[in-house]
């Protein structure tokens, strides 16, 4: 008997933020892959319990983000694509972090199943590179509104490369803080 591996896990150059390759398996009927298993993801290094799922469904052109939660209600998140296509950003707000205020992105799919998984301590966004998309993510901790913080999507500092000319964004969206101007308690701890 074979043994089934139904992800592919890589870590990218931000080494905590995790990119998820679901297995697919397709015929006439369709196609059916596993999104999520708890023992898979744990021995990853994705050990934390969600308990929340969110759905958005944006057209091209929107941003939605930088948004994260501060302690004690951060959220990792475990982000996909439905349907439609995403430019998914991670932006690293750890103090001392070797990796401070650098970003990584990633195409998520519903053509490839692909999830990402952004942990606590990082600022999340996308924005929509297909005619429309419906983005599910998971995540560690509910919705806080007292807990709830926000990097404008355009900080000259972070100079994230958004793959669109006429972006979509919220009058929230649009009156956020800089990095620099963050109220953040997140700090970098070396677990090597």
């Amino acid at each position: 008997m074979l043994n089934f591996m139904p992800f592919t896990f890589k870590r990218l150059s931000i080494p905590d933020v995790i990119l998820v390759e679901p297995q697919s398996f397709s015929d006439d009927r369709g196609f059916f892959f596993e999104s999520f298993k708890e023992s898979d993801f744990f021995s990853n290094g994705i050990d934390k319990k969600f308990v929340q799922d969110n759905f958005s469904h944006s057209v091209h052109g929107v941003i939605r983000g930088l948004h994260f939660q501060k302690a004690p209600k951060a959220q990792a998140k475990l982000v996909t694509v439905l349907k439609g296509k995403i430019f998914d950003v991670a932006v690293d707000i750890r103090k001392n972090s070797p990796t401070y205020g650098k970003w990584v992105s990633e195409i998520l799919s519903g053509d490839t199943h692909n999830l990402l998984y952004v942990p606590e301590g990082f600022a999340h966004g996308f924005c929509v590179i297909s005619d429309e998309a419906d983005v599910l993510y998971k995540v560690s901790n509910e919705y806080s509104q007292e807990h709830e913080r926000s990097i404008i999507w355009n900080d000259p500092k972070l100079d994230i490369q958004w793959p669109i000319k006429k972006p979509i964004i919220s009058n929230k969206d649009n009156k956020l803080s800089l990095l620099e101007n963050l109220d953040n308690d997140f700090v970098y701890r070396d677990t090597s």
